[in-house]
């Protein structure tokens, strides 16, 4: 039985009493907030459907970005998400490096990338090695990226 006396964590918080804030199409208070959309999830797959793009030539790429970038492909080097879903994201001959490679990545559990170590050999490219934690064993994944345009796009990948 409730205590009269002793107020409920959730009263006074606008979206409390709304029950649509449990559906997944429900509109996030946060994002309008602060200006930020949620990244398009993808059954329980996430990855931001807007197009890796930062400012000026020389702009520092966004890690997040990168990282979701790096959990991306090692999801479909594990074979949990399509090839098609990135496919914007890399040019064409990275895109059926990643075709011809297909499940690469043995693994009982998702992979999660940590954060990725990010270096600029030169002016627009940037180069990133991410850890990808399987399980009993983690795996690394090598990604090359080339500023086309605005757009940055993947070149070239290794893992082991």
């Amino acid at each position: 039985m409730a205590r009269p006396d002793v107020a409920r964590p959730d009263m006074g918080r606008p979206d409390a009493a709304r029950p649509d804030m449990g559906r997944p199409d429900a509109a996030r208070p946060d994002a309008a907030r602060y200006g930020v959309e949620p990244p398009e999830v993808v059954g329980s797959l996430a990855l931001d459907t807007r197009h890796l793009v930062w400012g000026p030539p020389g702009a520092a790429p966004d890690e997040r970005a990168l990282r979701l970038l790096g959990q991306a492909l090692a999801e479909v080097l594990t074979g949990r998400r399509p090839p098609e879903t990135v496919a914007d994201r890399l040019t064409d001959q990275a895109y059926r490096e990643l075709l011809r490679a297909g499940r690469m990545l043995d693994t009982r559990r998702p992979p999660f990338a940590a954060v990725p170590r990010v270096t600029e050999p030169a002016d627009g490219v940037v180069e990133m090695c991410v850890l990808l934690h399987c399980g009993e064993r983690s795996h690394v994944l090598a990604v090359r990226l080339e500023r086309r345009g605005v757009q940055w796009l993947v070149t070239d990948f290794e893992t082991a």
